[in-house]
């Protein structure tokens, strides 16, 4: 199996002090269920897999009264096998698929006897056929493809060399021409392969393009007929069309997404449903603009003003039908090639715990993505061609009064860089620029001595 870095946090849960059910969400196709399987073999003494699609009749399990001990005896007569309290994991995988067995994990989770995971491609869209949430006994982790770095784990880099590239980072010092120069082809790589594991596995297995490109279109053919499938009455049409021009609408100038270039007559309020499910299904990611790039950011958002990436850059590529792919690898990476850039940062923003937004007004210009770390906001630019440092807006929003920024960085194609306040940054870089954890613990008490 892939290494991949959500096996820290199954790791973390199981030894958490007050267990919940974890819900696993995320797209299709990005390794949830291997995930689940490979750690409840590890870690388990026993492991009981429950898929509700290979299965209908697993769903038999919870057709009686939600108590925990008649749903436990239904669990133990369909593995059949012993389940020992305290050493089982129980996977409940495609669990959009049964909506009383989310209900029923509160009581499952107050009985205490056994873990559970639950799994699912489309819970954000199919949320209204649960009758009762399991509120305050589920905890929500949700999973993307493989990041980059963890697509550098995979083609086995070596640990000290990305502890060396993190350290760049952190120090702001030059990357070695030869290590750049490999990690640039290896982001190239990364960028028509993209993170969905099982073309990463084809790719490292085979280093065949093709049979990557062919697998990807299956994987497109698949989110269409979940779609089709999922969607609701005349959501169906819409979000497709939506999901079909994304690749077009991102190569437009501006990147924002056109509703009137899919439908002349389009309304906002018409298609907002179907956006909406393309961004649950986890397909898609919107990133919206923000009246003024201060933070709270997601305060300050126009809802009605957005850019709309795949989840997936490898998909992309896929999807743009034209053979990007080999000038990609050969480093072709011109004004052309800036939406699939832009929609590469984008994906590693996300997996690294960021909102996505933008700003953009006749005063300044636009930013690609204006990102808020705390209560600081930093100014993202994204560059395809050798004219990166030139960006205009990015230095007029530095002069307005009354607006105060963190960081502000150009990703290109230069090494590690510095001129006055601007940060130049290779474009692998991206991928150590994260959201500060949240402690684990934080105590926090009141004296009352002068009361």
């Amino acid at each position: 199996m892939l290494r991949r870095r959500a096996f820290e946090k199954l790791s973390d849960w199981k030894n958490g002090p007050a267990k919940k059910a974890l819900c696993i969400v995320g797209a299709r196709q990005i390794g949830k269920t291997t995930l689940i399987r490979e750690f409840g073999k590890r870690e388990y003494a026993h492991f009981v897999e429950i898929n509700f699609v290979t299965d209908e009749r697993a769903t038999e399990i919870f057709d009686g009264r939600l108590t925990a001990d008649e749903i436990i005896t239904n669990l133990t007569a369909y593995a059949q096998t012993p389940l020992e309290s305290g050493k089982t994991l129980i996977l409940l995988d495609e669990v959009q698929e049964c909506p009383r067995a989310r209900a029923a994990i509160k009581f499952l989770v107050e009985d205490g006897r056994f873990d559970y995971i639950e799994s699912g491609s489309l819970l954000g869209v199919r949320y209204q056929e649960i009758k009762s949430y399991p509120v305050g006994f589920e905890e929500i982790y949700r999973m993307y493809p493989l990041d980059f770095e963890e697509f550098l784990w995979a083609n086995g880099v070596q640990n000290a060399t990305i502890e060396y590239l993190r350290e760049c980072f952190e120090k702001r010092e030059r990357v070695s021409d030869s290590v750049h120069d490999t990690i640039n082809r290896l982001f190239y790589s990364y960028m028509i392969v993209g993170g969905m594991p099982e073309n990463v596995q084809i790719y490292v297995d085979t280093h065949d393009i093709a049979r990557v490109i062919r697998n990807q279109r299956s994987i497109l053919e698949l989110y269409r007929l979940d779609i089709t499938k999922y969607a609701f009455g005349n959501d169906k049409q819409k979000a497709k069309a939506i999901f079909d021009s994304i690749p077009s609408q991102l190569n437009e100038k501006n990147r924002r997404f056109i509703l009137t270039a899919i439908d002349p007559n389009g309304r906002q309020q018409r298609y907002e449903d179907s956006f909406n499910w393309l961004a649950d299904a986890g397909v898609a990611l919107p990133c919206y603009n923000v009246r003024e790039p201060q933070p709270p950011l997601q305060l300050n958002e126009k809802r009605n003003l957005f850019k709309l990436f795949m989840n997936d850059t490898g998909l992309l590529c896929a999807a743009c039908m034209e053979n990007i792919q080999f000038s990609i690898l050969k480093g072709e990476l011109g004004i052309n090639m800036g939406s699939i850039l832009e929609n590469m940062v984008a994906q590693q923003l996300v997996c690294n715990g960021y909102a996505l937004h933008y700003y953009d007004s006749k005063k300044t210009g636009e930013i690609d993505f204006v990102v808020q770390r705390g209560m600081s906001v930093d100014l993202v630019e994204v560059k395809s061609g050798a004219d990166y440092k030139k960006h205009p807006a990015l230095c007029r929003m530095t002069t307005v009064d009354n607006w105060k920024f963190g960081k502000c960085m150009v990703f290109c194609r230069s090494n590690v860089e510095e001129e006055g306040e601007i940060l130049y940054l290779p474009w692998y870089l991206i991928m150590f620029y994260k959201m500060e954890e949240v402690p684990k613990h934080l105590i926090h008490q009141v004296d009352l001595s002068g009361l």
